[in-house]
Formats: C-alpha cells, sequence, structure tokens
C-alpha cells in the first residue's frame, strides 16, 4: 500500500519507514511534487496533524497520513508544545530551540517533560488520530549526536540515555512517534 507522509524531514520519513517496513511505501512530499508550506496554524497538535493530512488529501486525492508533535515541559506550561518546531522563532533551529528550553530551566530542579505525537491518517476521505507518549525529563546538556530535534535534551523514563544517545531502533521501540506509529500500523493490518 502507498501512502504520503506529509513531510520533507527526511529524519522522520526514515524513522517511519523503518517502522512500517516493506507492508507500504511511504512517499513523502517531494515524491508527490508538493512544494506548498502546508499551514499548521491551529493551537493544537491533533487540529495540526489533521490540517495537514486534510490539505494532502484535498489537493491530491492520495491516502496520506500527517503528524505534529510538541514537547511538553511540565514546569514550563507544557511548552513548547504545539510551539516545539519553532520555539525560538521561525528558523526553526533545533539549537535554539534546545537552548531556549535549557535557559528557562536554568536553577528548575522539576524537569519532567513529555514528547506527544498525534498522526492523522485519512484513507478513502475517512480520517482516524493516533497518539504516542513517551514520558521522560529534561537533561542539564545536551547529550549524544543522532537523533533530530530536542533528543540530545530528553532523556526517556526508565532510561539513563538520551534519545541522541539511542540508536534508531531502540528509540523507535519506546518513543512517542513510535508509538503512534504502531497503533497507526495495528489498524491498517486490520
Amino acid at each position: 500500500m502507498k501512502l504520503v507522509f506529509a513531510t520533507n524531514n527526511q529524519n522522520k520519513l526514515t524513522e517511519i519507514q523503518n517502522m512500517l517496513g516493506d507492508e507500504f511505501q511511504v512517499l513523502s512530499l517531494s515524491d508527490i511534487n508538493c512544494q506548498d508550506e502546508i499551514p499548521e496554524d491551529h493551537e493544537t497538535l491533533e487540529e495540526n496533524a489533521s490540517q495537514k493530512a486534510h490539505y494532502i488529501y484535498e489537493r491530491f486525492g492520495l491516502n496520506c497520513f500527517a503528524d505534529d508533535t510538541g514537547l511538553e515541559v511540565k514546569a514550563l506550561n507544557n511548552e513548547p508544545g504545539v510551539y516545539s518546531a519553532r520555539y525560538a522563532g521561525s528558523a526553526r533551529s533545533s539549537k535554539d530551540n534546545m537552548r531556549k528550553v535549557l535557559d528557562k530551566l536554568e536553577g528548575i530542579d522539576e524537569r519532567s517533560a513529555r514528547f506527544r505525537t498525534v498522526i492523522s491518517l485519512i484513507i478513502d476521505g475517512e480520517e482516524m488520530q493516533f497518539e504516542g507518549i513517551v514520558n521522560g525529563e529534561i537533561l542539564f546538556e545536551e547529550k549524544g549526536t543522532d537523533g533530530f530535534g530536542y533528543d540530545p535534551i530528553f532523556q526517556p523514563e526508565s532510561y539513563d540515555v538520551s534519545f541522541a544517545e539511542m540508536s534508531l531502533s531502540d528509540k523507535n521501540k519506546i518513543s512517542h512517534r513510535g508509538n503512534a506509529v504502531r497503533k497507526l500500523v495495528e489498524y491498517l493490518l486490520k
């Protein structure tokens, strides 16, 4: 089955294709020749994921899915949340985003956080949503060089390494996106 994943983020694409295996062929936005800047201007992950999936389905008529992910830091009133990708500005710099979180948490011992992903799947006009969550904490400094986004400062619960210190396959077993994608795959294979 072919599914369009409404992203051009190669890291996300690799992560998802790795999890879906040979059952599905995942196409990126560039694979379907979509150069559009897809809007995501809502206040929740659910609304943004839905908006992106509908955008692709309505314009291209292809079965697709879209995700939105947020890092929610308890001591920061669940910031950056829906604004995670552009927390430090429109340049969408992971380094700047991490620095802003670390700066805001300076002197704060309560560092619990969670990553939350919502996936909206549209097949033949029918929409379903799947949520994945991983709890953990924000480290005091960056650790590791793998992964992307906030991975170097997020340590999942019951682990002593950051996401950026894990292999992709280990991260996928426990990650927010992994949890949401497993629910997506379970649904697709029914």
